[in-house]
């Protein structure tokens, strides 16, 4: 019959050596993982910065919130491919099966509880495209009649004849809005109708009878 400290050695002589077989096991798989993690690293860096720079030509300066949010979502998605692949190469791959279903549901969910947004989003690309809808122009919308101050991602900014600013829900903007021109009724508007008439020559009448005078005297 071993001895306590024969069963302790025994114990800890058998562990070292399955983690040690564990290790010698893992050692491919997780060298394999940091490559990868690296390789996915640079790869993913190199997409959005492309993506950014393509996105920059399309849309001006003041339109940077939507090269901001196009760049975002691309890396989110790339990040969760990444870590789903890298879960598969350390063979957790039934791990990744089902993060990738409940990712799923997660996401169903959240765009139906943030539908309101997404629409605002989407109607505010389309207002920021659009070559007639610009701050600084004077605008007939559902709710509000008034000067564009700030077109932003997810709401407009205007300036009413009151003067104060009025934030509306891109979707209401973008449904039905009026650009109203300006100097439509200004025509004619530098005429004095006092000047009518004023450079007639008043003093023909008294040439022409002095004329006649002339001649009745001669």
């Amino acid at each position: 019959m071993p001895t306590v400290g024969e069963f302790l050695g025994n114990t800890i002589q058998r562990t070292v050596n399955e983690f040690a077989g564990g290790i010698q096991e893992a050692a491919p798989k997780l060298l394999t993982g940091i490559v990868f993690l690296a390789l996915a690293y640079v790869s993913i860096r190199v997409v959005t910065r492309v993506l950014r720079g393509t996105l920059a030509a399309l849309y001006s300066e003041e339109q940077g919130l939507v090269v901001d949010l196009g760049v975002t979502v691309v890396a989110v998605f790339l990040w969760f491919g990444a870590a789903l692949a890298l879960l598969n190469i350390l063979g957790m791959g039934e791990i990744a099966a089902s993060l990738g279903t409940a990712a799923g549901f997660v996401a169903l969910g959240v765009s139906y509880a943030l539908s309101n947004m997404i629409a605002d989003t989407v109607a505010g690309v389309y207002l920021l495209r659009d070559p007639d809808f610009n701050p600084g122009d004077e605008v007939k919308s559902d709710p509000v009649t008034g000067v564009v101050t700030a077109i932003e991602l997810r709401k407009t900014r205007f300036r009413d004849e009151e003067g104060r600013t009025v934030v509306v829900a891109n979707r209401d903007v973008e449904k039905k809005w009026t650009q109203i021109a300006d100097g439509d009724a200004e025509s004619g508007s530098d005429v004095d109708p006092d000047d009518t008439g004023s450079n007639t020559d008043v003093s023909t009448p008294e040439t022409e009878g002095n004329n006649t005078d002339a001649t009745d005297t001669a």
